[in-house]
């Protein structure tokens, strides 16, 4: 794949105070690892900071993208699925969530291939009107996907047969997924099919069948993007081929 033609991959990314050299102030950033895998993959990664959007600026970000990532990050605002916060919820980025709440309903209406992460996969869920456990202990009765303190735990998920996950994994039943999350789908968006659970029945991994590609997943696949780059190459092949139609129709 030739430099010119690999494709666009927007990755959407963090608001918060930070601190480098003298400065501490507010500001947009995303871990390495993240964009290295896009790149590692055959994309090229492109970041996205939270802004003020509406439908027809959001339109307008996904046209000139020819893909679409979901990063990890806090937990999604329990007003937007109706609910009162946990005592354990995070402090809501409201503008992120506006963000890409907006940026994935445009991405869906013009067929651009997309790959949530972590919060990703909530915020699909949220976005096609699904909501969200807000805190897992509380109903499996343990910390096994939430260690704290950057800690990652290694849980396996069962994979759906027949699913693109299955298909991404070259058809393994099962993978071992790299965890950090207290929060979890709980019931299902209209339009959204599981297509991978943990032993305890927690979802992990969905997909939307009405587009091309879009797929989520709970786990922190950039974890293990040196040893396993499968599903970033699901979603920069799959924007590749998004990028050879809208070229041609283009001609």
């Amino acid at each position: 794949m030739g430099t010119s033609s690999r494709p666009i991959i927007g990755l959407t990314s963090y608001l918060e105070q930070a601190q480098t050299g003298v400065w501490d102030l507010p500001a947009s950033f995303l871990p390495k690892i993240y964009f290295e895998a896009v790149t590692d993959a055959g994309g090229v990664a492109v970041l996205l900071p939270p802004q003020p959007v509406d439908s027809e600026i959001a339109a307008s970000i996904i046209q000139g993208l020819d893909g679409l990532i979901l990063t990890g990050g806090k937990d999604v605002d329990a007003a937007r699925y109706g609910q009162e916060a946990h005592p354990t919820a995070d402090v809501p980025r409201k503008d992120r969530d506006a963000f890409e709440d907006a940026l994935l309903r445009a991405a869906i209406e013009q067929n651009v291939p997309f790959l949530g992460i972590c919060r990703g996969a909530q915020v699909l869920n949220v976005t096609l009107g699904g909501t969200i456990i807000q805190h897992l202990p509380d109903v499996i009765g343990s910390t096994r996907y939430s260690a704290g303190s950057g800690v990652f735990l290694v849980n396996d998920v069962a994979v759906e047969p027949d699913t693109t996950l299955a298909a991404l994994l070259g058809g393994d039943d099962s993978v071992a997924v790299k965890s950090y999350h207290h929060q979890a789908i709980d019931t299902l968006a209209d339009g959204l099919i599981v297509s991978g659970r943990g032993d305890d029945g927690v979802i992990q991994a969905v997909e939307l069948p009405s587009v091309d590609f879009g797929i989520a997943v709970q786990w922190h696949p950039e974890e293990d993007a040196k040893q396993d780059l499968r599903l970033f190459e699901g979603v920069v092949k799959a924007a590749a081929r998004y990028r050879e139609k809208r070229m041609a129709l283009a001609d």
